[in-house]
């Protein structure tokens, strides 16, 4: 068939173009800040022209895919979020942590997170606001380098460097001045994250800001963490150890 490809995956399976080429696409475009063109489309995913705009006017025509005031920039519709919605909704691990996040949020205040690793990314899964007017907020589906993040380095912290070191790009981009870039320092903070318990991200994401992670552990790898994100100008030694006492009671909560 012209749309399955000749290669085989190592299960034996036969891809399909057509539908690597929709991931792709919706994929290319969730990442987009901005709507793309059907030029930007062809040029960045190597798609012909043909090819793109028939993919393109299907996926707009079913609501996967939308277009901005021009007409000629495309961007996620509204399936899409329904989608990420549901996917959110039925998660397991978000349902056991919900409830414990809207406590600590009342005691605390604070953002919470609940976030899980994608490659070497983190995606925010859930989110309860802080009440304060001065605060910063991750929507669900936001993605971050794992090594820039509390977040991120609470779960990398309970894997072998080995498995650390295979998953992280080349580079490691910085976000602030603050942000670990050298392979090195980020595995010798690992180990101290690790013995520590939990993680500390020292304005490394978004300057004014720290945020105090912990991993959770349902058996097997860790893939989630917990996290509570506060401007520093609310800080002092007392809130800090309130804070991880109370964010280490959470997680013994959520992991049962």
């Amino acid at each position: 068939m012209a749309d399955t490809a000749r290669s085989l995956d190592p299960g034996g399976v036969r891809s399909v173009k057509s539908a690597d080429r929709t991931i792709t696409l919706l994929e290319y475009l969730s990442a987009a800040e901005t709507p793309r063109s059907l030029r930007n489309v062809t040029t960045d995913l190597g798609i012909p022209r043909a090819s793109a705009y028939a993919l393109l006017t299907t996926l707009v025509r079913t609501g996967w895919v939308s277009t901005d005031g021009s007409g000629s920039g495309f961007q996620l519709g509204i399936r899409a979020l329904r989608a990420g919605a549901s996917y959110v909704e039925h998660d397991d691990v978000v349902r056991r942590a919900q409830p414990v996040m809207n406590n600590l949020s009342e005691q605390l205040g604070e953002t919470i997170h609940l976030a899980r690793l994608d490659g070497h990314e983190i995606v925010y899964l859930a989110t309860c606001v802080s009440r304060h007017s001065l605060a910063v907020v991750s929507r669900p589906g936001r993605r971050l380098p794992c090594w820039a993040t509390g977040l991120g380095k609470a779960i990398l912290s309970q894997r072998p460097w080995e498995e650390v070191d295979a998953l992280l790009p080349q580079t490691l981009t910085a976000r602030t001045e603050n942000t670990i870039t050298s392979r090195e320092r980020l595995r010798e903070s690992l180990v101290e994250i690790a013995q520590r318990g939990c993680s500390i991200d020292e304005q490394e994401s978004t300057l004014g800001l720290r945020c105090f992670a912990v991993p959770l552990r349902f058996g097997g790898a860790v893939n989630e963490a917990l996290s509570c994100s506060v401007p520093i100008v609310r800080l002092d030694e007392a809130r800090e150890r309130n804070i991880l006492a109370l964010l280490l009671q959470a997680r013994e909560r959520i992991v049962g």
